[in-house]
């Protein structure tokens, strides 16, 4: 049973390892997750920012005057004669392909095509690449959709992330005269186990902030604290639009496992084409194609790289997007998305950063920042990031790997102090985490019920998970 208020050192002793245990065990099941989705992370990096599989970055020579976007589209098709095209994406700059989505009898396909010559450098299937496979093995374990069990098993690795964080500082924090200096610079000198903690404090010290800010972005995507939470409060009320609204979501344009579509956006209602409203970009009776549809975003300011969607049906709308979600553009307050009526030619809605709520602001630029969109530097940072997770990841195993009883077949956790001290910020701090974070609260409630009431009055599971 746990004791109110006893003091001295005694106290603080016992505390300590309750602190202790408790981050040991969200450890445990904290660190598998964070070995793969830092490998994964730090992959799929490569895969968009350095070499994207579509070939948005394939070297071109410039030459002379581009040709028109229909020639462009034309070249492309000239593969797949029987396809039809869906996208368009104009190039990144001078010396990089345009890329045309083709909708074909094998399924939907990418087409990097060379501006200047019509060249196909690249011709292969929108589904099935790597960034694709790994994106959803970091989000889904392949368990089913988002907000499946996968979806969930990660959203509780991160929530139990941000408690193994909290509990590290209290750990690590300076006491009986100890320095600073020493929970930062790890001891060289050390031998053993002690070298090993030195170097996992003093790196899982300097990496707390950022880890945090990884996990919190990350959990936005969650179908828990995600989608049922932040998001929900932080999409754009797409009625401000005053056009008539679809019954499909801005999520539905997303049509392979990556995340395209801004994060504030997926929720919202997709304006339907066919009404009167709306302010004209084309001259009236200009039909709406690739063509005068690339024409109106140049028009509208529209600078570098911009997709042009078609329409997915009769009713659909043609969007014209910039955001740094799709790595057009290094700078996630730069996004805009405007939808037109496929028959009028008018804006239906047009959404800049400056639209967003307070909370889609903050994940734009999160999101930017967690997955290495906003240039060289970005890059470095994260890939810098995620081998210091492994680091930390590992130097913890190797500490308890040395502290553990040879030949011993149990956990060896930090055991339980007897009549542990109910120290009333630990218990706030909790409390305020598992308000925060739901699925964080639901697993320490699992764990409390698996460690006292399943486990303790078994004295074989007892030994051996302690």
């Amino acid at each position: 049973m746990a004791s109110v208020e006893t003091n001295g050192p005694a106290r603080a002793q016992k505390l300590y390892f309750a602190v202790w245990r408790w981050h040991f065990y969200a450890g445990l099941y904290v660190i598998p997750f964070l070995l793969m989705l830092s490998l994964t992370g730090a992959l799929i990096i490569w895969f968009t920012a350095v070499a994207p599989e579509y070939g948005d970055r394939l070297p071109v020579a410039v030459n002379g005057v581009a040709l028109t976007v229909t020639q462009q589209i034309d070249a492309a098709l000239t593969n797949h004669p029987d396809g039809a095209a869906t996208a368009y994406i104009t190039p990144i700059d001078a010396t990089t392909p345009a890329l045309v989505q083709i909708t074909a009898t094998t399924g939907a396909r990418m087409v990097a095509v060379d501006p200047y010559t019509g060249t196909v450098l690249s011709d292969r299937p929108k589904a099935g690449t790597w960034n694709e496979w790994l994106t959803d093995l970091h989000g889904t374990l392949f368990l089913g959709p988002d907000g499946g069990l996968g979806d969930f098993l990660i959203e509780a690795a991160a929530s139990l992330g941000l408690l193994l964080i909290v509990t590290g500082i209290y750990l690590v924090w300076p006491r009986n005269g100890g320095k600073l200096s020493a929970v930062f610079i790890p001891n060289l000198a050390a031998k053993g186990r002690a070298f090993w903690k030195s170097l996992h404090q003093s790196l899982g010290s300097w990496i707390a902030i950022f880890l945090v800010f990884f996990l919190i972005s990350g959990l936005a995507w969650a179908g828990i604290w995600g989608g049922k939470f932040v998001q929900a409060w932080s999409s754009f009320p797409a009625e401000k639009w005053g056009a008539p609204l679809s019954d499909k979501t801005h999520a539905s344009l997303n049509d392979t496992a990556l995340k395209e579509v801004p994060w504030v956006l997926e929720l919202a209602p997709l304006p339907e084409s066919g009404s009167q409203t709306g302010v004209q970009l084309l001259p009236e009776g200009t039909p709406v194609t690739f063509e005068t549809a690339v024409a109106g975003a140049r028009a509208l300011g529209f600078t570098a790289r911009v997709q042009v969607a078609a329409p997915a049906d009769d009713t659909g709308v043609w969007t014209l997007s910039r955001d740094s979600m799709s790595y057009d553009s290094p700078n996630p307050t730069a996004d805009r998305t405007v939808h037109i009526d496929r028959y009028s030619g008018k804006i239906l809605a047009d959404v800049r950063f400056a639209d967003y709520p307070l909370g889609g602001k903050a994940m734009a630029v999160g999101i930017a920042l967690h997955e290495g969109q906003l240039g060289w530097w970005n890059v470095a940072l994260n890939w810098a990031f995620c081998a210091s997770i492994w680091g930390v990841s590992l130097s913890g195993l190797v500490m308890w790997w040395k502290r553990r009883p040879d030949g011993a077949l149990r956990l060896a956790a930090p055991p339980v102090p007897a009549d542990v001290p109910l120290a009333k910020g630990v218990v706030l701090i909790t409390l305020a985490l598992s308000l925060a974070f739901p699925v964080l609260g639901l697993t320490l409630l699992a764990i409390l019920v698996l460690d006292v009431v399943l486990l303790s009055p078994i004295p074989f599971l007892k030994r051996a998970l302690s």
